[in-house]
């Protein structure tokens, strides 16, 4: 079995919230809208079909006003559990996240695999992907701690 590891990013965090409601931010438009990416991006969803084979096409906007076009798709859902994402781009890439039920929390480990370390390197010379990552974790936690009621 191949070594993943030296061309994937993982990161594993505790969220203070039910497996379900990490499971809707995940899934729901105008949820993951709001705090998708990295700091200071903004996005917009054109389409969320979250089935197997289904699209996730939106648009990140960047800080400085740079629009990042992703066309992903849903390779595996098994809800409140497990989601594979494939980013449909020139650097194609898969999304996986593992959902942990822990009761009133939920542990996530999230996991960027490239399809080279050489495109790995460059997504984080280039991208920053390993800072986005964490920054992107950190902005569903405080999505989640100023939000909960709402999306209950």
């Amino acid at each position: 079995m191949e070594d993943i590891s030296k061309r994937s990013l993982s990161m594993t965090r505790m969220f203070d919230a039910p497996v379900e409601l990490l499971w809707k931010v995940l899934t729901t438009p105008e949820y993951i809208k709001e705090w998708w990416g990295p700091e200071g991006f903004t996005n917009t969803i054109h389409k969320m079909d979250v089935r197997v084979g289904g699209k996730w096409l939106f648009t990140m906007h960047g800080p400085d006003g740079t629009d990042f076009e992703n066309d992903h798709t849903y390779k595996e859902l098994i809800t409140n559990e497990r989601m594979v994402i494939v980013n449909n781009g020139v650097q194609a890439f898969e999304i996986i996240i593992n959902l942990t039920d822990k009761g009133e929390q939920t542990e996530i480990k999230w996991q960027v695999i490239f399809g080279s370390v050489p495109t790995m390197e460059e997504a984080i010379n280039a991208f920053k992907a390993d800072i986005g990552l964490k920054q992107n974790l950190e902005r569903l936690a405080n999505h989640l701690e100023h939000h909960q009621q709402d999306l209950i």
